[in-house]
């Protein structure tokens, strides 16, 4: 399916992915218009006069308000979610609102989305939903689950498709832990929860297209998940503030040491490609439409995890790619 001239809806679309995945479709993709849905007006104004382009619509609204998504979804082709409660800490005292956003909000949008007729439909996900040991990964375990069964409730007379997509840390987006070092830097400690920790690792721009790429090769149930490199905390801080002195916190409640983003479970229905691993469902609408993908099938026992990933930045990898982005 080609994404060209399509009307583009995405929620959230005031964060970071949002302004970075509105830039690459108004430049390459000529939509005939693509609408913010956020409820952040702050940062919706700034982007919307940022951009300063006629096919750009900015709607306030919350995932949580369905109404309002239905009447916002309203002859929109492609819908990407990307509007979460996404910070591990704030999810783990907030865990009301965190499934109000995260579950009940991504009900909406499948419900919005199927109601509308919407042609595409995909969630942003993250490394936290596999085994997740804390509620943000929970939550978006959930939504993975809501977006892949939600094909289901496609009636015949629908054409709605639903996928996902899944990827590690964003480089440098707002509230990741670039920014945080670069403030520690300033006051001469850098404050680590853990030395052996490690972390996958994907720039903005990589995971807009990413989802580009996903949407265009979705039938409607996938998982997609892009070969991305790992790095290790203590090589981005030594990066970032090079011989700063660095004091160990503690792990936060429900962080991790270390990310998987396949496990040895998914890899029995999951595909290989060159640049990227497709999860297939394992429900019988897949086979009842048609799905497949003609990837390599996964060998047996085979995981995806940031500590034996063959794609490790060293201490100099890291530097360079600051340096370009900063």
């Amino acid at each position: 399916m080609s994404l060209y001239q399509k009307t583009f809806l995405v929620t959230g679309g005031a964060g970071s992915f949002g302004q970075k995945f509105t830039e690459i479709v108004l430049k390459e993709y000529d939509p005939k218009s693509i609408r913010i849905y956020d409820s952040d007006e702050l940062r919706s104004v700034e982007m919307d006069q940022r951009l300063q382009d006629s096919r750009l619509r900015v709607f306030m609204g919350d995932v949580r308000d369905k109404d309002r998504l239905g009447r916002a979804m309203n002859g929109v082709d492609i819908v990407v979610h990307a509007a979460a409660l996404k910070h591990v800490p704030i999810c783990e005292y907030n865990p009301i609102e965190a499934v109000r956003t995260n579950v009940d909000g991504t009900v909406n949008v499948i419900d919005a989305a199927i109601a509308n007729n919407v042609e595409k439909a995909i969630t942003l996900s993250t490394d936290k939903a596999v085994h997740p040991v804390n509620l943000y990964g929970a939550t978006k375990m959930v939504a993975e689950k809501l977006f892949v069964q939600g094909n289901s409730y496609v009636g015949p007379q629908k054409r709605t498709r639903l996928s996902c997509t899944r990827y590690g840390n964003v480089v440098a987006s707002n509230g990741s832990v670039i920014p945080l070092f670069l403030e520690q830097r300033k006051y001469g400690e850098i404050r680590m929860t853990d030395e052996r920790m490690t972390r996958f690792w994907i720039t903005l721009e990589q995971g807009a297209r990413f989802v580009l790429k996903s949407l265009e090769r979705m039938q409607g149930g996938e998982i997609f998940i892009p070969k991305i490199p790992s790095m290790k905390l203590v090589d981005l801080a030594e990066a970032v503030a090079p011989g700063v002195p660095r004091r160990i916190i503690g792990i936060r409640p429900g962080e991790k040491i270390h990310e998987v983003l396949l496990t040895e479970h998914e890899a029995n229905h999951a595909k290989e490609f060159e640049d990227s691993f497709v999860i297939e469902p394992e429900f019988p609408f897949w086979k009842e439409n048609g799905g497949g993908n003609e990837g390599e099938k996964m060998k047996e026992g085979f995981r995806y995890v940031s500590d034996a990933n063959d794609w490790c930045l060293s201490p100099e990898e890291l530097k360079r790619t600051l340096k370009e982005m900063l």
